[in-house]
Formats: C-alpha cells, sequence, structure tokens
C-alpha cells in the first residue's frame, strides 16, 4: 500500500480515510451495542464515539500502511453484564460487521440512485465512495473469520455448547497470533489467502448494491 503514497497519493488517502471511517464506525457499533445491553466497561474507557483517534490500534495502524489493511482496537466488554446471556453477547459481536454492511448499503445506494437520475458524478468522488463501499464490506466479511480477536471468534463462543468452553479459551489465547502469523505469511510469500475469498464476495455485494437489477 506504501508504494501508492508516491506514485498515486490521492488513492492513498482516500484508500485511508474510508478505511478509517470503517473501523471507527465498527467499533463504535461494537461500544454501542453493548452499552445498550447493559454493560457500561466501552463507555467508562470513551469507545462511545465515531472518532478514530479512540478506535484505532497501533499494530492494526502499521499494518494498514504495511499491507493496505488494518483493524481496529477491541471494544473491551465484560459479556458477564450484557443481558440476554450468549444471545446478547452474540448481537454485540454482530453489530460490529451489521454496522460496515450498513455503511456499504447506505453508499452503494446512494451511487445507484446518482446513476438512476443520471447526476453526472466526477470520478475522483465515485472512486472514493467506491473505497468506502469495498473497504466496509471487507472489515464486514473480514470480521466474521472465526480467529481471535475477530468478530467471528466472538460469535463462535457465543453459539458453542458449555462442553467446547476450555477449547474455546485456547483459541482465544493462540488465535491473535495466528492470524497476525497469516496476514505476515501472506504477505511476504504474496498468497491472497484471505483476499481469494473476501474480495470476490465483497466485489459480487458492492456490484449488486450499485448496478442491481442491471
Amino acid at each position: 500500500m506504501l508504494e501508492y503514497l508516491f506514485s498515486n497519493p490521492t488513492f492513498f488517502i482516500g484508500w485511508v480515510v474510508a478505511l478509517v471511517v470503517g473501523i471507527s464506525v465498527h467499533e463504535f457499533a461494537h461500544a454501542f451495542s453493548a452499552y445498550k445491553l447493559g454493560d457500561i466497561t466501552a463507555k467508562l474507557e470513551g469507545r462511545i464515539t465515531l472518532n478514530p483517534l479512540a478506535h484505532l490500534d497501533p499494530l492494526g495502524t502499521i499494518m494498514l500502511f504495511l499491507v493496505g489493511f488494518g483493524w481496529g482496537k477491541p471494544v473491551p466488554i465484560n459479556p458477564y453484564n450484557i443481558r440476554y446471556g450468549k444471545w446478547g453477547n452474540l448481537l454485540t459481536a454482530l453489530s460490529g460487521p451489521f454496522s460496515n454492511l450498513i455503511v456499504a448499503t447506505i453508499f452503494g445506494l446512494t451511487i445507484r440512485l446518482l446513476i438512476l437520475i443520471n447526476l453526472p458524478l466526477p470520478l475522483l468522488i465515485f472512486q472514493f465512495l467506491q473505497a468506502i463501499i469495498a473497504l466496509n464490506l471487507i472489515l464486514a466479511i473480514f470480521n466474521l473469520i472465526p480467529i481471535p480477536p475477530l468478530d467471528g471468534s466472538k460469535i463462535l463462543v457465543a453459539i458453542a455448547p458449555r462442553s467446547f468452553e476450555n477449547i474455546m479459551i485456547e483459541i482465544e489465547r493462540v488465535g491473535p497470533f495466528v492470524l497476525l502469523g497469516i496476514i505476515i505469511l501472506s504477505t511476504v510469500m504474496n498468497i491472497p489467502l484471505f483476499g481469494r475469498i473476501i474480495l470476490p464476495v465483497a466485489n459480487a455485494i458492492e456490484h449488486f448494491l450499485i448496478f442491481w437489477p442491471g
């Protein structure tokens, strides 16, 4: 991603801004849903905000510039304070990816409307809106992978039988290292392990939002 800083700075800035927006919305959704379901931990730490500075993770930010993808600082949540037991925790875990899907849908339908009414849209604006759509879809899909600290692991914990509790604790312990290892390995070896699954799905959803039924 850093190569675009000099070869195409406009693209680089637009991509970074779109990703920061997506991460901020994602983490805000977790904090807000946890608060509404009875846990004030995130509120006490000032995480119920759309301010990116409250949500950017140092390592996730570095990875953003190195590989063009990053992640936010996990929202602190006490699952024992969440109402409705595992179902409340499931809703809290799903709120992040769902918020990204909502953002992508809003901007996708906005582009579709502008196309339908034949309103001229500068290429730069169009590309920026597309970046917001694409990155929010990528964030939503990527976070559903069941590897800690991604939301997919929390979803798995919420729905897994109690007999799997010890296994889930071990997965939570080693998961972040596994995830980081996969990202680094795929970057160094130029093997898009996640991209081969995430990007085609994200592209298909983006096309559906903007151009369906055309």
